[in-house]
């Protein structure tokens, strides 16, 4: 019997230990979504300040300028559940006749970008790679170079991104300035390159498929 008491005390202690490191684990997650969201509006309200200062404007229709800023700001802090960014944001701007010419080529240029930081980084991943796989010195300046070619061939990969403002103003010739800023996700961008980059290497290179493949993984 004491030995059921004692049983059942100690699975009661258990219990109201996990309860409670659940409630803390919630709620330190609450304040650190709170917390989020306190970081960009000094940023986000200082930049808005800016960009109507140059005559920028949004859409007829579209959430104020502010509003949609500050929502931008906020994508950028988000983190994953390892603190890492959980986006990869980028901005692009173009100048045509049209707004719709205009918004066009600023989405290519954030594309291009956003393909560029997403290059950068698969560069490092990549560069340690080589490091701890045996490859000689001609086969790490292939793949360095194809590597470093592969942002156009990213941005073509892309596919759908995530907008987070546009805006645009009426120069004195009465062509249009857009200015737009989008993300893509972190993980998702990186399987992306991870797939365009192999096809590539495939392509381009004489290295042995095996060892393509040993080189390629990474954790996402």
């Amino acid at each position: 019997m004491k030995l059921i008491k004692s049983l059942t005390l100690a699975f009661a202690i258990v219990f109201a230990f996990s309860t409670l490191t659940v409630a803390q684990t919630k709620a330190a997650k609450k304040a650190g979504k709170k917390e989020i969201k306190k970081k960009p509006v000094k940023e986000a309200k200082k930049e808005a300040k800016s960009f109507k200062k140059q005559g920028y404007h949004v859409s007829p229709g579209a959430l104020p300028m502010g509003k949609q800023i500050e929502t931008a700001w906020i994508r950028q802090y988000e983190t994953t559940e390892d603190g890492y960014p959980l986006y990869i944001v980028a901005s692009g701007n173009s100048v045509a006749n049209t707004q719709t010419a205009a918004k066009l080529q600023a989405t290519e240029v954030a594309k291009l970008e956003l393909a560029g930081s997403i290059s950068t980084q698969v560069a490092a991943l990549i560069e340690t790679s080589i490091a701890n796989q045996q490859f000689n010195a001609e086969e790490a300046a292939s793949v360095t170079k194809t590597v470093a070619a592969a942002k156009n061939i990213i941005a073509q990969e892309l596919g759908r991104t995530l907008p987070l403002f546009e805006i645009y103003r009426t120069l004195d010739n009465k062509n249009v300035e857009v200015f737009v800023r989008m993300a893509y996700n972190s993980e998702k961008a990186m399987a992306v390159a991870q797939k365009a980059i192999s096809k590539k290497l495939e392509e381009e290179t004489d290295i042995a498929h095996d060892k393509l493949e040993k080189l390629m993984k990474w954790d996402n």
